[in-house]
């Protein structure tokens, strides 16, 4: 089982404030070490930013998994990026990380992550 790491970018998002747009899916078949995501504010103003893991996986001996805010309305200045993970984040396959901001497509971001197969 190889451990290979990503990235994913995306420009401007979300298409429409206040509607979050998804940044990754895990495939089927395998599992995500999230190891950074980065925020940047690419409007003339501040910006707020909200980011959620939205999974729907059963952990054993545990209740269903549920949409979890990593950041929730966070303030971004003008020009300023911001480390949304502090620390790591697993995700399983079909979860899904979101990434919604209060003026459409002003905010860029970058995941980088580690894929293992399943």
């Amino acid at each position: 089982m190889a451990n290979l790491f990503k990235v994913v970018t995306n420009a401007t998002m979300p298409g429409t404030a206040g509607t979050s747009d998804a940044l990754y899916t895990v495939q089927s078949n395998k599992a995500v070490i999230v190891l950074g995501l980065v925020l940047a504010n690419v409007h003339t103003s501040q910006v707020t930013a909200s980011v959620t893991l939205v999974s729907t996986v059963n952990q054993t001996g545990a209740a269903q998994n549920g949409t979890s805010f990593i950041v929730k309305d966070v303030a971004i200045p003008a020009g300023s990026s911001l480390s949304v993970v502090d620390g790591k984040i697993v995700a399983n396959a079909t979860d899904v990380i979101r990434v919604d901001c209060s003026v459409a497509d002003k905010v860029s971001a970058t995941l980088s992550y580690m894929e293992q197969d399943v």
